[in-house]
């Protein structure tokens, strides 16, 4: 029912007139009854469904740091009693009254999403870290006319990788230019100290057979082809022709997007393993020998480590003329962008790892020239500082 809602705001102007203006309106007023708690820390990580993130690479970095030891925090999450129990944390229900009462007593906020959820009702006193969640290949926010609206005018912080971010998130998030931050993506930190002796622990711990090399499959949202009741994922490949290939030297770990409802046509053993509800990204891209991909932004976050990635958009032509990118990948990527499943098979047996890591590099290079892997330390103090 709630990503039936979303649907709706998101593709009727009508209804989403109706909750932007309303929703702001009667939450601002409510605003004024509520006292702002300045010891209170609202994260919100991802879309609600997991423990993870820049906000929780934060929430550790406050832990560990005695001079943050007065905050009380609260996490929003989908199931917070579930979450509460799993991590003893203190929790509210995204998107229900008591999320937004939160919202309005808290002096801080941080997350990864658009808090307000598509709203605009930030006290003057609330301090608002938007760390995001990755450079944006796809257009985004007031960019895209399926999205949610974004209205950032207010935000203090917002985390950028590179310049390019700058431009995106001025259109797309109505985002000053005063407020970014010139720092990368928290959760990005652990990817730079990143060491062969922990790829090794990884494999041992995701079980990778000795000798097996390992690709990390991560294709990106699809919108809903039923108006919003589901969110499904058609993989146009065939794996069984994948694992006769390239069975006797590689595992794929296959991430698909939280938002994806349904992998259709997939059938999951020893050599494809699901690891869509894996709860950290970063163990997959550091375990990984090569990325495949489409157009997720999971790319800029993995041309850190510097190694290969291979693109397989099957649906190219018609993914860029209904969904709009800011680039034709065509034209930035040196990688081939591949659309037949037997053109990335072929790639994959006769991969040059030195060549593709070094095309990645310049990915690194071009998109990430803010990032340095001090991202977390700098946002909290930076958080704090008001």
């Amino acid at each position: 029912m709630k990503s039936r809602i979303i649907y709706l705001i998101k593709h009727n102007h009508v209804i989403k007139w109706l909750y932007v203006h309303m929703g702001s309106l009667f939450l601002r007023m409510l605003g004024f009854f509520i006292k702002t708690d300045d010891n209170l820390v609202l994260f919100v990580p991802n879309t609600g469904k997991s423990f993870s993130g820049s906000p929780r690479d934060i929430y550790d970095y406050m832990q560990s740091q005695e001079a943050y030891a007065n905050y009380r925090t609260i996490w929003a999450f989908d199931e917070p009693a579930k979450m509460a129990e799993e991590f003893q944390l203190e929790t509210v229900k995204l998107d229900s009254l008591a999320y937004f009462i939160t919202c309005l007593r808290a002096k801080y906020w941080v997350t990864d999403i658009n808090i307000e959820r598509g709203l605009r009702f930030k006290k003057k006193g609330t301090v608002f870290l938007n760390t995001w969640h990755g450079v944006a290949i796809k257009k985004i926010g007031n960019d895209d006319p399926n999205s949610a609206k974004y209205d950032y005018r207010d935000l203090d912080y917002l985390c950028v990788s590179g310049e390019y971010d700058k431009q995106v998130f001025s259109s797309a998030l109505k985002a000053p230019e005063t407020s970014f931050l010139e720092v990368g993506m928290p959760r990005n930190d652990r990817l730079f100290k990143a060491t062969d002796a922990e790829k090794e622990e990884l494999r041992k711990l995701l079980d990778i057979p000795e000798g097996k090399k390992v690709i990390v499959y991560v294709p990106t949202w699809r919108d809903s082809q039923d108006k919003g009741k589901t969110f499904g994922l058609a993989i146009e490949a065939d794996f069984k022709k994948w694992q006769e290939e390239l069975g006797e030297d590689y595992v794929i770990l296959f991430r698909a997007h939280s938002r994806t409802t349904e992998v259709m046509s997939v059938e999951y053993n020893e050599f494809l393993r699901d690891y869509s509800s894996y709860p950290d990204l970063n163990d997959l891209l550091i375990v990984a020998d090569v990325l495949i991909t489409d157009y997720s932004s999971v790319v800029f976050d993995y041309a850190i480590l510097e190694k290969p990635v291979v693109y397989f958009a099957y649906d190219y032509d018609a993914y860029l003329e209904e969904r709009g990118c800011y680039f034709e990948p065509r034209d930035v990527f040196e990688q081939p962008i591949l659309e037949e499943e037997t053109a990335v098979i072929s790639h994959l047996k006769s991969l040059d790892i030195v060549k593709e890591s070094a095309l990645t590099t310049q990915i690194k290079k071009s998109f990430m020239d803010h990032s340095h892997g001090q991202a977390t330390q700098m946002c909290v103090e930076k958080l704090f500082s008001k």
